[in-house]
């Protein structure tokens, strides 16, 4: 699953470039600009990932450090 987090942070470093739509002059809902409404998506995508990030790739190592870091403290 850690590849498949990388494989989507490469993916929305590539379509953050929205390089298609730069000259599109469409209005969503008749007043946001579509190249906005796709950077909203880009941004929700990219907590959406770093979440999955945080569950899939985090190390593990660091957390047991910090629970027998703890354990000694007490």
């Amino acid at each position: 699953m850690r590849y498949v987090v990388w494989l989507l942070v490469v993916a929305l470093i590539i379509l953050r470039q929205d390089l298609w739509l730069w000259n599109n002059g469409t209005l969503v809902w008749g007043f946001m600009p579509i190249t906005l409404l796709w950077q909203a998506g880009i941004s929700i995508a990219a907590s959406i990932v770093w979440f999955l990030a945080t569950i899939f790739a985090w190390p593990t190592d660091l957390i047991e450090e910090v629970q027998r870091e703890s354990e000694e403290g007490e």
